[in-house]
């Protein structure tokens, strides 16, 4: 067993390199669709992706979000996004192994069908019922109620990459009830189900090698951070531990 240390920014970088390894996506990549919902995890698993099928140039993660959370002190609108949006890029549509360049998730959900992808990040998870929260600022839900139209409709797979960070020990619908009651402020939340990937499960993919949460926190950067205990029998752990010490070296995120 080894501990290693991940920044949020770490475990976004981690998780975006097992994305590449999960079997749905593997088989998806070159002959369906895949919709990277913009959001701050989800540009680092653009960028791997749109690497994988050469086509990274002209992508760039720094302003891939709508609604984002920042500091009280830096000024967002009342649905959580910054005022200016002019460099707003657009969600990743691949289609077919193409990079199909501004599109959104709204031009080509009802086109979607079942053995399609759309990978959607979240604000809370409940880790042990497998189900992750989704803060909504937008008086229609937003992007997650129009890629439940094609998951629910028809059948594409839900991806909820998500940091450990954003664990919550209450019950996401009674936290739901909530924050939608109508005597309640600030952003709305819809709960849902798919497959959720998160450190621990990107250690699992990637390495085949189990991970337990063991300690979180820090400061001068590390805010936000966890401490992975890593265990299992592989022939190559040490390659392992050089890998997710790179990876544990990625800068912090950063908005242009």
């Amino acid at each position: 067993m080894f501990q290693i240390l991940l920044t949020p920014s770490a475990g976004k970088r981690l998780i975006a390199k097992s994305i590449l390894m999960q079997k749905d996506i593997k088989s998806a990549i070159d002959s369906k669709t895949i919709v990277i919902i913009a959001g701050s995890t989800n540009g680092y698993i653009a960028e791997e992706l749109l690497k994988v099928i050469g086509q990274v140039d002209g992508f760039n993660r720094k302003r891939f979000f709508r609604g984002v959370t920042l500091p009280p002190a830096i000024k967002t609108t009342e649905s959580g996004r910054l005022p200016d949006e002019s460099s707003f890029p657009g969600d990743v549509v691949i289609v077919n192994g193409i990079w199909e360049k501004g599109k959104t998730l709204f031009d080509v959900v009802d086109n979607l069908q079942a053995g399609d992808i759309i990978i959607k990040g979240a604000n809370c998870i409940d880790g042990n019922r497998k189900r992750a929260g989704i803060l909504i600022g937008h008086p229609k839900g937003g992007t997650i109620t129009a890629a439940l139209q094609a998951v629910v409709g028809k059948r594409a797979k839900l991806l909820l990459p998500v940091g450990l960070e954003k664990r919550i020990t209450e019950d996401l619908d009674t936290i739901a009830n909530l924050l939608n009651s109508p005597d309640s402020t600030g952003p709305r939340m819809l709960t849902v189900s798919g497959e959720i990937l998160t450190e621990i499960e990107a250690i699992e993919l990637l390495f085949g090698l189990k991970a337990k949460l063991v300690a979180a926190g820090g400061v001068g950067g590390a805010e936000g951070a966890v401490w992975l205990a890593i265990q299992g029998n592989s022939d190559k752990m040490e390659e392992v531990k050089a890998i997710l010490k790179e990876i544990s070296g990625e800068e912090q995120f950063q908005i242009n």
